[in-house]
């Protein structure tokens, strides 16, 4: 782990990092178990990730944990990981505020049972004042749905004249966005081998460098975190521009 650390270029450390955590349902299946014994095992790698997150003071963590997309699997799977859902926070709520972290929820959490919604608010209530980082929590969220009720707000706002067409720029526009408070992301990385971001902060990570990783997220570790850092500090962000 010390090799790993010695690597790091501390005056580089990505401001916002988000995290797709894919393959849990692969990864139960490779060991002919159900999908939902992935998702059990998967709790240790956001352990994992927080610690690495903490060590290198990164700011601000997104973990994509579930997508709008999610509700079309099986009535089954759905009931296991709210459930799951509801009895990991509920149990973890002490441990992530004893660790200082803030956390914020983005995406439509009413589609969850009002049971997940109170949890819910109880850890954003809890952590809000909480200052070693922030934990950023991609519940029933898509980025589409995200610019589109952003459109919309905005839409409803010139039809009754609180502003004009002429006051929509970028930051006005991002100011309707869930991650109104955030910055943008500098990085993504995606676990189990597909290379694509599918739905998840479209807007917010226009310039974001992209990791893409093998490995299946229940075996994702710090040491895997922290190489992903080392490429983000190999690479030359221009932002369009010369250097």
């Amino acid at each position: 782990m010390e090799n790993f650390l010695k690597k790091i270029d501390y005056n580089n450390i990505p401001n916002h990092v988000a995290v797709i955590m894919d393959g849990n349902g692969r990864w139960a299946e490779k060991r002919g178990k159900l999908r939902t014994y992935g998702y059990e095992y998967a709790i240790t790698s956001v352990k994992e990730t927080l610690i690495a997150s903490q060590i290198l003071k990164i700011p601000y963590i997104t973990l994509y944990v579930f997508s709008s997309e999610n509700w079309k699997r099986p009535k089954k799977e759905l009931d296991y990981l709210i459930n799951l859902f509801t009895f990991k926070l509920e149990s973890y709520l002490e441990e992530i505020n004893k660790k200082n972290i803030k956390t914020i929820v983005i995406g439509n959490i009413k589609k969850f049972p009002t049971i997940l919604q109170k949890v819910l608010l109880s850890l954003i209530e809890t952590t809000k004042n909480n200052t070693s980082g922030t934990l950023v929590l991609a519940l029933s969220y898509s980025s589409k749905d995200e610019i589109l009720r952003a459109t919309k707000n905005i839409a409803k706002k010139i039809y009754n004249k609180q502003f004009n067409i002429e006051d929509i720029n970028y930051s006005f526009f991002q100011k309707h966005l869930y991650t109104k408070n955030l910055p943008d992301v500098d990085l993504i990385i995606r676990t189990s081998g597909e290379k694509r971001i599918s739905n998840f902060l479209l807007w917010q990570s226009a310039y974001a460098e992209l990791y893409f990783t093998n490995i299946f997220w229940p075996d994702f570790r710090r040491k895997d975190f922290f190489e992903a850092i080392i490429s983000f500090q190999k690479r030359k962000r221009r932002f369009g521009k010369i250097k």
